[in-house]
């Protein structure tokens, strides 16, 4: 088959491809190669002009144009020259390096230091900065944008629910009332807190030679400071210094993200869960669109499939995202390979939990609050004021409140005039008796209204 959305094995670059179009020039294969060729310039630019290394000279604003021209124009074409390198010499970072050199060949300026591209280094000097930066720009220009959005909706409808009475469940049963706008409010601030930790993971790279020791930097140059040239490279990258590894950076900063990421994931498929329950619950209704199609056989239908689907991107996602967390960390000994393909799914993860934020954003652009039904589900539940009830008589010294309400009230439906004529033959001062006696289900939420007004 001719390769296409419709023939791909993945869903990803299938069905989704369109919507996921913006993440190709980070996790493709051909992302990964333009961050490599990003580091493998930034190495010979901090090597060039240090004192002690007289064999390669300062370099020119010319040069350095060049090099810069080389990573800005690393486009498909580019891409398929270091593929053609790599399937020859069968080794992909090595490739860059080849390349490179043929792109410098005939520089009078750059080719006679040609031999500094890749200087001292291990692969994984390379791969670990480049898996480096394409994390840190999934992470501030995919990931947190929109989960920002996703924060400001909720907030939104927080606000605007903020007054709406509504019966609240624990174990499904009917509990306390609550305010949906409240509720929205919960959700929120829990996603709040996840957002700001995957925001504040320290990311990491480290650039020490084949097992972190600069062995063969020493022998080419035993007086030369290289963790302090290791640092300044990483650090002009954006990157944290890793000082003490190993062949690889050890992946520890990687599981912290991942960690960060499937947590947020989490909190929202239980977002998802809540409010796909309200629309079952009727609580929320769905904007229909004349052009859907609800089910193949029963016309009224209109399905909350944008939280569906949210849910089951953030299952896939957290999959892989809890595995790469457990793995990464892990490496025999000074290093082995298994974290080479696991990395190359990083892209995947992030890909499904896009997917998720984008259903969970259009899903909320659908949902209207049925006020009517809210109010109608409360005035069928008036034993919810049991526990108002007890506990005003617990504080003026009643006997036995709690069982007196528990014979009233449990595991029955209780309208108004049964728990009022409770009430009423109470021995209560009279304020308390009235406060009682003009409390509903509706008017019976606590704060919920101002906490809700108040994320």
């Amino acid at each position: 088959m001719t390769p296409s959305p419709l023939t791909a094995i993945s869903p990803l670059d299938g069905r989704y491809a369109a919507r996921l179009e913006p993440l190709r020039d980070l996790f493709s294969e051909a992302g990964l190669m333009r961050q490599r060729v990003r580091v493998e310039i930034a190495w010979l630019k901090t090597l060039a002009g240090q004192p002690k290394l007289p064999e390669i000279p300062a370099l020119s604003p010319r040069a350095i144009g060049l090099l810069d021209g080389l990573l800005a124009d690393f486009d498909a074409k580019a891409a398929a020259q270091v593929k053609e390198i790599e399937s020859t010499i069968n080794h992909d970072v090595k490739a860059i390096e080849y390349y490179l050199k043929e792109q410098v060949r005939g520089d009078t300026e750059l080719q006679p230091v040609g031999e500094f591209l890749h200087f001292a280094c291990t692969s994984e000097d390379i791969n670990n900065l480049a898996y480096a930066l394409l994390l840190r720009e999934a992470r501030s220009t995919h990931l947190l944008p929109i989960m920002e959005k996703m924060l400001e909706r909720l907030r939104g409808s927080a606000h605007r629910y903020a007054d709406i009475a509504m019966l609240a469940r624990t174990h499904g049963q009917a509990a306390s009332p609550t305010t949906l706008g409240k509720e929205l409010a919960n959700l929120a601030a829990r996603l709040r807190r996840q957002h700001a930790q995957l925001e504040a993971v320290s990311i990491t790279g480290k650039f020490n030679g084949a097992v972190g020791n600069y062995n063969a930097h020493v022998a080419a140059d035993p007086a030369m400071d290289w963790p302090a040239l290791s640092r300044q490279l990483v650090q002009s990258l954006g990157l944290e210094w890793s000082a003490y590894t190993t062949q690889i950076e050890p992946h520890d900063w990687m599981a912290e993200y991942f960690d960060a990421l499937a947590r947020f994931n989490t909190v929202l498929i239980d977002t998802c869960r809540d409010i796909w329950g309200y629309v079952a619950l009727g609580y929320f209704r769905q904007k229909a669109s004349s052009a859907e199609v609800g089910s193949s056989t029963m016309p009224h239908k209109i399905n909350p499939i944008d939280f569906e689907n949210a849910e089951g991107n953030l299952g896939v996602a957290n999959a892989l995202l809890r595995h790469f967390a457990e793995k990464l960390p892990i490496s025999r000994w000074q290093r082995d390979l298994t974290d080479s393909t696991v990395l190359r799914n990083v892209g995947v993860a992030i890909g499904h939990s896009l997917l998720a934020y984008e259903s969970f954003l259009k899903g909320l652009s659908k949902l209207e609050a049925d006020e009517e039904r809210m109010q109608r589900e409360l005035d069928e539940n008036w034993e919810v004021l049991a526990e108002a009830v007890q506990t005003v008589m617990r504080r003026y010294g009643l006997p036995t409140p709690y069982e007196q309400l528990k014979a009233l009230t449990r595991g029955k439906k209780l309208n108004r005039e049964q728990l009022h004529q409770f009430i009423r033959e109470l021995e209560l001062p009279n304020a308390a008796k009235k406060r009682l006696l003009e409390l509903t289900p509706a008017t019976y939420t606590g704060l919920a209204a101002r906490l809700a007004r108040d994320i």
